[in-house]
């Protein structure tokens, strides 16, 4: 059953354009292109000695970590502290990047000691992602054109009767 995750969730929105005329074939129902949210995936730890290191949970070292993990289209994120699952991210006092293109980004450099959470380096931090099924039905190719019908002559016979 799939879950939506509890906090610091980006919206994003759907828009779908319909042409009044279409050749293209379309079998997909919203539903079954629906995003599904991924479990929490943490593939990064900050380095608290390393002021130049930080916790990277972005969608290329998710796929360096796990070559079968495919999101072919992130629609939504979800991103969270680990030792703190219940609190925002916004109110941590870190500066950290949560977006639906690129992932989570926090450096270890950014961050300031003080506000609730009194470190100078990042948190650990992990995602959850919607990603729409990687099928063709959810992608169709809207680059795609028909020509138009041929107007090319059909060839005709003339019958031309033999003298006997």
């Amino acid at each position: 059953m799939p879950r939506a995750p509890p906090t610091s969730v980006l919206d994003s929105q759907l828009v779908v354009s319909v042409p009044a005329v279409s050749n293209h074939y379309s079998c997909c129902s919203s539903a079954d292109c629906d995003c599904v949210w991924t479990d929490w995936i943490d593939v990064s730890y900050p380095n608290s000695s390393d002021r130049n290191s930080g916790d990277y949970e972005t969608f290329e070292n998710i796929q360096k970590k796990n070559s079968s993990w495919v999101c072919a289209k992130a629609e939504n994120i979800s991103c969270r502290a680990t030792k703190f699952p219940d609190i925002p991210i916004a109110n941590l006092g870190q500066k950290v990047e949560c977006d639906v293109n690129t992932g989570l980004v926090c450096n270890n450099s950014d961050q300031v000691i003080g506000g609730i959470i009194p470190m100078p380096v990042c948190l650990n931090y992990e995602i959850s992602v919607c990603c729409v099924p990687n099928i063709p039905e959810c992608f169709p190719n809207e680059n795609i054109t028909t020509p138009p019908p041929s107007s090319t002559p059909v060839p005709t016979t003339a019958v031309t009767p033999t003298p006997s």
